[in-house]
C-alpha cells in the first residue's frame, strides 16, 4: 500500500527511542511517558519501549504502575536485568528493602556491570546491617569505578545479550586505547558467544600473555579451545587454574567437560559425582553425568542421572529427549502427562520445547501411536529449524565447486602429495545412515581403534576458508589449488599429531565424523593411503530418521523436509563425482546389505582396509567401548531388520518427502 498525504508517517523505532531517551535525560517525564506508552501500540513487546515506560512512569510516582509494567516485560524478557533493577528502584521508593535487595541480586546476576544496582545494594546492606554483603557491593562498585566506562558500557550491553552495540563500543574503544586486557578480553568473549573462535583464540592469547596472572582470562580461554575441539589444551589451561583453585566449581565442570572431549569418561563421571554433592540440584550437571554414564555403555546409571536431571528442572526437555535418544527407554503414563504439560506451558523456553516435542516423537511411536508421534516430530523440527541460520545454497555451492576443482588432472598432477601412512579409516555420510554399525564392527577388530566424530578435517577446512569467510564466495576448495606439495604434506602429518591423542597402540584408527563425505577430496590430498568408507542408506529410510533426530550439535539441515532432501541429493552429487576422479578410492556399503548379509559385508569392509577377517567383528555387540552418537544403545546389540523399514509407518506423512528427493530415490543405489 503507498502512503498518502493523509498517513502519517513515524520515523524509524530506534529514532523514536532516542527522542523518548532525550526527554527523559531533559526531565520531560510526563512527555517522555506519553511518548513511549503511543510507541508501545507499533511495538507492543519491545523491551527498550516498555523500559522506557516504567522508567518514566517511577519518576512521576506511578509505582503501582511501573511494577505492573516490569511485570508484562519480565514475561516476555525475563533475561533483561534492566526489569530487575527498575523493579529495584521502584521497592526503594516504597521503602521495602528485602524486595528491592531480591531483584537488584536478579539484576546484577544477570549482568554485572550495573554499577547503580551495586550502588544501591551497598547502601541497602548497610541500612539492615549486613556489613559482609555491604562490603562485597562496595568491591564491585569499585571494581567497576577502575575500568573504562565504555568498558562498562559495552560489558553491561554484552550481559543482556545485545551484541552488536556490545561490539561497536568496545572495538571502537580499543581502537583508542590499544591493549586494554579487559577491553580484548570482552571482545573475545563476544566472538565466543558468535561462534568467531579463531579470533576469540587469537584474542585470549594475547591476553594471557600480558597478564598471564588473569584468571577469568584464562578461563575463557579453555572454553573457547572447549569449543574448538582442542581438548588437550583445553585440559592443560583447565589444570592450570585447578592448581591455583582446587575447589573451583566452574574450573572443575570445564575440566570435565574437556576430559569428556578426550573421552576420559572414568575421570569424568567422577569430577561429576563430585561436583553433585556439593550442588544437589544442578540440573545439568545431571545431564552431563548421565552423558558419559550412556557413553560407557552404563545404561542403568545413566538412566538414574537423567531421571534426576528432569526431577531438578521439570521442563528440562534436553533431559527427556536424552532418555528417548537412547533408543530403548519407555516412557510411562506420568511421565509422559508431565511431557506434554511442560511442552504445552507458555514458560516453557523454545529450546525445552523443541526437546520435548522430539521426546514426545519419539514416546508415542514406541507406543506405535504414529498418528500422535508425527505432529510432536514436525513441531520439534519447526521450532529448531525457526533458530537455525542453516542456508542449503552454501552447501550446493561447496558442492559445485569441488567438483569444479577436484578434476581427474587435478588429482593426477599431485599424485605424490601427502603423508603416506596409512593409519586413519574415514567412515562418512549422512548421520543415521549406519555409520555407527561399520565404526563398531571395525573398532572389534584387533588392529583398529575406535575413536569418536574427530573435528580435525572441518577445523582443517575453516583454516583454509580464512578468517574473513564469504559464506557466497568462498576461498575453499579453490585454495586448494595453491598448495605446494610441502603444504599437503604438513597438513597430513598435522592431521595425524592432531588425533594422536584419541589413539592407544593400535596400528589403525577410525574417524567417524560423517560430513567428511565433502572433503574426500582434501583427505585424499592430505592422505592419500587413509581408506575412506561411504556408508549409504537408502534415501527416505536416512532422511525420515533425520527428521526424527535432535542432534546434540551442528546437521542443521535435518530440521526440514526440503533441507534433509536436498543435502541427500547433494550428497549423492559429490560422491559421484568423487568416484569418476578417483576410481575405486572410496568403499561403498549401503546399510541395507549389511544388515541382510552381515558376514559377507563385514569380510568386505576388512579386505578393503587390509585387515585379516577376525570373528569377533560379527560379534560387535559385545565389544565394550565409548560410543557417543546416536545409535550407542542399538551397536550394543545384535542387528535386527525392524529399524530398516521403520519409516513405513509414517507413510501417509512422508508425500512431500518422496517428492523432494525426487531421482534420489533411485539413483542412489
Amino acid at each position: 500500500m503507498n502512503a498518502t498525504a493523509t498517513d502519517p508517517v513515524f520515523p524509524p523505532l530506534e529514532l523514536q527511542i532516542q527522542h523518548i531517551r532525550q526527554l527523559h535525560v531533559d526531565g520531560q517525564y510526563a512527555p517522555a511517558l506519553q511518548a513511549a506508552q503511543a510507541l508501545l501500540t507499533e511495538a507492543p513487546d519491545h523491551y527498550e519501549v516498555l523500559y522506557l515506560v516504567a522508567r518514566n512512569q517511577r519518576y512521576l510516582g506511578q509505582i503501582d504502575a511501573a511494577l505492573q509494567t516490569l511485570a508484562r516485560m519480565e514475561q516476555e524478557h525475563p533475561h533483561y536485568s534492566r526489569v530487575y533493577e527498575e523493579r529495584g528502584h521502584c521497592y526503594v521508593v516504597l521503602r521495602d528493602a528485602p524486595h528491592a535487595i531480591d531483584a537488584l541480586l536478579r539484576a546484577v546476576n544477570i549482568n554485572p556491570a550495573l554499577p547503580s544496582s551495586w550502588n544501591l545494594l551497598e547502601g541497602l546492606y548497610r541500612m539492615t546491617g549486613d556489613t559482609a554483603n555491604a562490603a562485597t557491593a562496595a568491591s564491585q562498585v569499585a571494581t567497576l569505578k577502575r575500568l573504562a566506562p565504555d568498558v562498562v558500557r559495552a560489558t553491561s550491553h554484552f550481559s543482556d545479550g545485545e551484541l552488536e552495540p556490545a561490539e561497536q563500543i568496545i572495538r571502537a574503544y580499543l581502537l583508542k586505547a590499544g591493549n586494554d586486557v579487559e577491553a580484548m578480553r570482552l571482545l573475545a568473549r563476544i566472538g565466543l558467544v558468535r561462534d568467531v573462535l579463531d579470533d576469540a583464540e587469537i584474542l585470549l592469547d594475547a591476553v594471557l600473555k600480558i597478564a598471564p596472572d588473569y584468571r577469568a582470562a584464562r578461563y575463557d580461554y579453555a572454553s573457547v579451545l572447549l569449543e574448538r575441539h582442542l581438548y588437550q589444551r583445553a585440559c592443560e589451561e583447565a589444570e592450570k587454574l585447578l592448581a591455583i583453585e582446587p575447589d573451583h566449581l566452574d574450573y572443575r565442570a570445564l575440566y570435565a567437560s574437556a576430559s569428556v572431549g578426550l573421552g576420559e569418561h572414568d575421570r569424568a563421571i567422577t569430577l561429576y559425582q563430585n561436583l553433585l554433592q556439593e550442588l544437589p540440584g544442578a540440573a545439568d550437571l545431571y545431564l552431563s553425568l548421565a552423558h558419559s554414564l550412556k557413553t560407557q555403555g552404563r545404561q542403568a546409571e545413566s538412566i538414574e542421572a537423567y531421571r534426576a536431571a528432569a526431577a531438578a528442572r521439570p521442563d528440562f526437555g534436553d533431559a527427556y529427549w536424552s532418555l528417548a535418544n537412547l533408543k530403548t527407554y519407555r516412557f510411562t503414563d506420568e511421565e509422559i502427562i508431565r511431557m506434554r504439560a511442560a511442552e504445552a506451558a507458555p514458560t516453557t523456553p523454545v529450546v525445552d520445547r523443541y526437546h520435548l516435542c522430539f521426546a514426545l516423537g519419539k514416546a508415542f511411536e514406541d507406543r506405535g501411536d504414529y498418528a500422535e508421534s508425527w505432529p510432536y516430530y514436525s513441531q520439534g523440527n519447526a521450532l529448531k529449524r525457526s533458530e537455525s541460520r542453516y542456508r542449503a545454497e552454501i552447501i550446493e555451492t561447496n558442492t559445485r565447486q569441488q567438483i569444479e576443482v577436484c578434476t581427474r588432472e587435478f588429482f593426477a598432477s599431485r599424485e605424490a602429495f601427502g603423508d603416506r601412512r596409512p593409519d586413519p579409516i574415514f567412515i562418512v555420510g549422512l548421520p543415521r545412515a549406519g555409520s555407527t554399525l561399520i565404526e563398531q564392527i571395525l573398532a572389534s577388530h584387533s588392529r583398529v581403534e575406535g575413536t569418536h566424530e574427530l573435528g580435525e578435517i572441518p577445523r582443517m577446512v575453516l583454516d583454509l576458508q580464512g578468517r574473513e569467510l564469504d559464506l557466497d564466495n568462498p576461498r575453499y576448495p579453490g585454495v586448494l589449488a595453491d598448495l605446494a606439495r610441502e603444504d599437503f604434506l604438513r597438513l597430513g602429518k598435522k592431521y595425524l599429531d592432531d588425533t594422536c591423542i584419541y589413539r592407544g597402540n593400535k596400528p589403525y584408527f577410525i574417524d567417524k565424523m560423517p560430513n567428511n563425505f565433502r572433503h574426500i577430496g582434501l583427505i585424499h590430498l592430505i592422505l592419500p593411503n587413509a581408506k575412506i568408507i561411504d556408508v549409504r542408506r537408502e534415501p527416505i529410510a536416512c532422511c525420515f530418521s533425520n527428521l526424527k533426530q535432535l542432534f546434540a550439535t551442528g546437521q542443521e539441515f535435518a530440521y526440514s523436509v526440503e533441507d534433509i532432501a536436498r543435502y541427500y541429493r547433494t550428497y549423492l552429487d559429490v560422491m559421484q563425482h568423487w568416484d569418476e576422479v578417483l576410481p575405486g578410492r572410496v568403499l561403498r556399503i549401503h546399510h541395507e546389505d549389511v544388515v541382510d548379509d552381515l558376514e559377507s559385508n563385514v569380510r568386505r569392509i576388512l579386505n578393503f582396509c587390509g585387515l585379516a577377517f577376525e570373528p569377533s567383528c560379527l560379534e560387535f555387540y559385545k565389544t565394550a567401548r565409548s560410543v557417543r552418537t546416536a545409535s550407542s544403545e542399538q551397536v550394543r546389540q545384535p542387528i535386527f531388520r525392524d529399524g530398516v523399514d521403520q519409516w513405513t509407518k509414517y507413510e501417509p506423512w512422508l508425500a512431500p518427502l518422496k517428492e523432494a528427493l525426487g531421482d534420489a530415490l533411485v539413483r542412489y543405489r
